[in-house]
This record gives C-alpha cells, structure tokens and sequence, in this order.
C-alpha cells in the first residue's frame, strides 16, 4: 500500500500546483490513497468548502487540519458532513468534525487520524492519550496514518517514538519546512518530523517575505498575504505492508 501524504497546501496557488502535479505522480508512484493537510488552502489562511472540495477534486482522499481548522466559519458545516475533512482529535468532544477516518479499501482497512500538538499550541488535550484512544477505539484498521499538527520537534518526535510499532506513519505538519529525517523507526512507523509547504517557493511560509518581515521587525499588525510566483509540493511517500502494517520504505519529496 503506497500512502502520500502532503505538507500544508497554502492558497488558491498552492491548490492549483497540488493539482497540476499530483495525479501524474499517482500515476507514476502507484499511489493507493492521498492525505494531505488543507488548513491553509483559502486565500488568506483557514480551509473554506471551495478550497476543501478542490482538494478533493484533484485527486486527495483525505484533508487534515491544524490550528487554522475553525478560522473560517462557512466549513463549520463541512466538517459534520465530510467524513473525510478531519480536525484535530484533541480538540472538545463538541467541536464540529471528527478527528478521524477509516477509509476502506476493500482488501484492508486504514485508520486516518489528526492531532494537534499542544507545545506553543492550544492547551488541547493531551496528544498522547488521544493517540491510545484512536488505536483502541479502531481495532479494525490494520494500517493506522497519523498527522500530527505540532510547531515543537521534539514533542513530533517523542510522539513518532510513543507510536512507534503501533502506528504505521507518523508525519508532522505545520512548520512548512520539510525536515530532512523521512525514516523508518525501530518498531517499523514510518516517520518524518515535517512534510513541508506545497505553496510559494520565495515565502516566508507562504507569506510575502517582506510582510513577514514587517511584522518580525516592527512588532504591529500586518495582514498577511501569499507571495506568488513559482510553487512547490513537499511530500512524503510510504510503502506500507497490508498485513503487518508495517511501513516498508519511506521516502520524501519536493516536486517543482
């Protein structure tokens, strides 16, 4: 089973450039199922019911979130309906939305599950519990992908260690920078600490770089806005075994 997982999809550009790349590089890598982080794909940041059924148009699965997920109150409704637009799990029971999946596919089941970090975060509930919770209450799900929405490395780590063995991947999103340690770990959990960014290559995570600039420096309120110009897609790709849901091989990318 070949599982892609993309890294933050920022604006109506990065959008545009997910779905100008991804289905020739399904079609190349064998791709079984596509997740990708979608809690910047409006203009402006947040997720809207436009930019989610975008993704979904082109070629993703599975849309998880962040931080941003409720910053847009017209996808509110979105997230009771679509089972497959996930928030964070550790988010009150009586958020709108789930913050899991199980998409069948016919010979295996598989287990989506987001979570949110909680260092320099929201003080949500603890990241390690509600990962136990998802394993137990997903009993079914032979192969089980986590997303794990956090701005600290070391608690994306410790996590990626604390499910080692138990989850089959466990890659971060939200910094937007693609870190360089895509690996297996002891027990066989596929692991990287960030996808990365498919948006703007000259950004400041998307962001203009002067406007992030002004903002660092003078220390007031700006209002943000995406740069434009050349776009990226960083990725993840693991080859996971359907029978012991283990990952085999994993490996990253940056497609230009």
């Amino acid at each position: 089973m070949n599982i892609l997982m993309i890294g933050d999809v920022v604006g109506s550009g990065g959008c545009q450039f997910l779905r100008s790349r991804l289905p020739s590089f399904k079609r190349l890598k064998g791709i079984d199922l596509v997740i990708c982080n979608g809690e910047n794909s409006a203009d402006g940041n947040g997720i809207t019911p436009v930019s989610a059924e975008y993704l979904f148009d082109s070629g993703v699965d599975v849309i998880t979130t962040g931080n941003h997920a409720f910053r847009r109150r017209e996808v509110y409704e979105l997230f009771e309906s679509e089972p497959f637009l996930l928030r964070p799990a550790n988010f009150p029971a009586d958020a709108p939305g789930k913050g899991f999946c199980i998409v069948d596919k016919g010979r295996v089941q598989i287990c989506v599950a987001n979570i949110m970090g909680t260092v320099y975060l929201e003080s949500l509930a603890c990241p390690f519990e509600t990962a136990d919770l998802i394993l137990k209450n997903t009993p079914e799900a032979r192969i089980s992908i986590f997303d794990i929405h956090a701005e600290a490395t070391g608690e994306k780590r410790a996590l990626g260690f604390y499910l080692d063995g138990r989850a089959s991947v466990v890659a971060g999103t939200h910094t937007h920078v693609q870190t360089a340690d895509c690996c297996l770990l002891p027990g066989g959990t596929g692991y990287i600490s960030d996808l990365g960014m498919t948006g703007p290559v000259e950004s400041v995570l998307g962001v203009k770089p002067e406007i992030a600039i002004r903002k660092m420096k003078g220390k007031l309120p700006v209002r943000f806005e995406n740069a434009q110009g050349d776009q990226m897609l960083n990725c993840a790709l693991f080859s996971v075994d359907d029978k012991t849901g283990r990952t085999l091989q994993a490996e990253r990318f940056d497609i230009r």
